[in-house]
């Protein structure tokens, strides 16, 4: 059956957190995640005391009879801030500009002065029991096909450790990931429908993946905020999944409803949700008195200076990029693989040097997967040696001291050491040669497709001659 969500008075926002693509937030620490074996371990245990009005916030009651051991990992690449052994150091300025952009583009206020603060945390997942967080803007908002969805906030703020495993006595985490910069929006309560809270968060999602953020799994994580008339509002973590979005939504209304036919209302929680929609309890809804001031840090101010910085070097949107992208000639698949792979601005810096987007695509894309596979190396380190040279190879190309056909053996030569010059020379082959050599492939095994034939001689050459010469020669015995 439909859901009339006027009539029901369905009231729903959103919370998104997302990693930013620079150091640690209040440390000099690179933001990296390991997956070696680690250096050193912490153990912890929560202690929670009154605070200013003289009670003890009830999820902290909840959390403290729990009497849970806290295991922190670390590393050489971690350093004692996130040990809550050394004070904060000041807020790192990349992932402030980069913000800021984020705020612009949500056509936010800046808050030019503005004070850290300390949230706390009762899960353990902050070895100092809060998380450092600032509002850096408010009172924004995007376009939707339902209207205006109002942006309530903007947070900077550090992320959380990251959990390896749980029991009920001991929870295990990595603090590899604990002060890596995050971004959290927070709309307001005017996503009118479940169709319209999966627009909202793919929306909010494209600006986010315009700017300089981290990719891949666990670098976004997104919560939905939900009530009906007559029920309290609940928190629904793990809303990141596009598929299961609008059956989220359904089942969370359906459960309230379900609840007020039998009780006055519903409690107030956190639910985590599962992978067909469904949620389960994790905690009760924390009181709003569990921020206050960081005092190991002064007054943020956003100077004038940093503000023209981030709009002077503001983002074009993903739809936007993605027009231009198809008018440079690629293809759907080619945009979807840049932007999954974060190569896109690498994609415009070439195509400055060359406008030829095909062999761009290749040189960026096809060639380093190609010989990774066949050097049986990791793609990343492939291309990590390979990138310093494209630009110098587009420019020989450009002026025709390199041919399109032998960019690949190329690159191959230089993953296996050699010298950008040094790969460039090729040896001499007598033409009379080839086709010797090629009648002979050929002849020894008959039945064989073109593409076949072709794989066979440039192996038998190692690379020595062009694809296409090679494929002018074949073509001709067919």
């Amino acid at each position: 059956m439909k859901i009339d969500y006027k009539k029901i008075g369905f009231k729903s926002g959103l919370e998104i957190h997302q990693q930013l693509d620079t150091k640690k937030l209040f440390c000099d620490c690179d933001s990296v995640l390991r997956k070696d074996f680690p250096d050193f371990e912490v153990r912890r245990r929560l202690h929670v005391v009154a605070g200013e009005s003289g009670e003890v916030d009830v999820a902290a009651k909840h959390e403290i009879k729990q009497n849970k051991e806290f295991v922190y990992q670390g590393y050489d690449t971690t350093c004692l801030v996130e040990l809550d052994e050394e004070p904060p150091h000041k807020i790192n300025q990349s992932s402030l500009k980069i913000a800021l952009q984020i705020c612009i583009l949500l056509n936010c206020k800046i808050i030019q002065t503005t004070q850290i603060m300390r949230k706390t945390v009762l899960n353990g997942s902050n070895t100092s029991g809060f998380q450092r967080t600032v509002m850096i803007a408010r009172d924004g908002y995007l376009e939707t096909s339902e209207g205006r969805v109002g942006v309530d906030a903007v947070f900077l703020e550090e992320d959380s450790a990251r959990p390896v495993s749980r029991d009920e006595k001991v929870v295990i985490y990595k603090i590899d990931r604990l002060g890596i910069p995050l971004v959290e929006i927070a709309t307001a309560p005017d996503v009118k429908n479940a169709e319209h809270a999966k627009e909202t968060a793919l929306k909010i999602g494209e600006i986010l993946r315009s700017c300089k953020v981290r990719r891949g799994i666990g670098t976004i994580r997104q919560d939905i905020n939900i009530s009906i008339k007559g029920s309290n509002r609940v928190e629904l973590k793990g809303f990141q999944d596009p598929k299961v979005m609008i059956k989220t939504v359904e089942k969370e209304v359906d459960r309230q409803k379900n609840i007020l036919k039998t009780e006055k209302t519903n409690k107030s929680e956190v639910r985590n949700v599962l992978p067909n929609g469904d949620s389960e309890f994790l905690r009760p809804m924390p009181s709003a008195a569990r921020m206050y001031p960081e005092t190991d840090l002064p007054l943020l101010k956003i100077s004038r200076y940093l503000i023209n910085e981030a709009k002077k070097d503001l983002p074009k949107l993903l739809g936007d990029i993605e027009e231009d992208l198809k008018s440079k000639g690629l293809t759907r698949e080619m945009i979807k693989t840049l932007f999954k792979l974060n190569l896109v601005q690498e994609f415009r810096d070439l195509f400055n040097v060359i406008p030829r987007s095909h062999l761009i695509a290749k040189i960026l894309l096809m060639f380093p997967k190609e010989i990774a596979k066949k050097k049986k190396i990791e793609y990343g380190k492939v291309y990590s040696i390979l990138e310093d040279y494209f630009v110098d190879i587009l420019n020989f190309i450009k002026d025709g001291k390199i041919k399109e056909e032998d960019v690949k053996y190329i690159l191959e030569k230089i993953i296996d050491g050699k010298s950008l010059k040094s790969a460039m020379k090729f040896e001499k082959i007598d033409s009379g040669d080839i086709e010797e050599k090629i009648m002979k492939i050929i002849k020894g095994k008959p039945g064989l497709n073109p593409n076949a034939y072709m794989g066979l001689v440039m192996k038998e050459f190692k690379g020595k001659i062009s694809g296409k010469e090679v494929m002018n020669i074949i073509e001709r015995f067919f």
